[in-house]
């Protein structure tokens, strides 16, 4: 079970479900990855719709390392993620929203 206060979003990948969350080490993983003059910058991008599929597969390797799992990238490449691209980048975007908006 996530935790959406605690910035978790839940990812299904082959049929189990994972947690995934952006903490200070996954997003500094995630600049530097993406090498992106700042992480404001990607925030924009998903904004506008302007995001990219290396943006969401960097997003989703940031946040489900951030949340305990030890893959990598070319793991995800042939992995079956429940709900296809447009869920990943639903699960991408979410991810950005919960590390950056403060709990109410």
């Amino acid at each position: 079970m996530v935790n959406p206060l605690a910035g978790e979003v839940s990812v299904t990948i082959d049929g189990v479900p994972h947690v995934a969350k952006l903490t200070l080490g996954a997003l500094a993983e995630l600049e530097a990855q993406l090498q992106a003059d700042t992480l404001i910058d990607l925030v924009e991008r998903f904004e506008a719709g302007h995001y990219r599929g290396r943006d969401v597969l960097a997003l989703l390797v940031a946040g489900l390392r951030g949340g305990g799992w030890r893959g990598s990238a070319a793991d995800l490449l042939s992995a079956d993620l429940a709900g296809g691209p447009v869920q990943a980048a639903r699960v991408a975007a979410e991810l950005l929203a919960r590390a950056f908006t403060p709990p109410e």
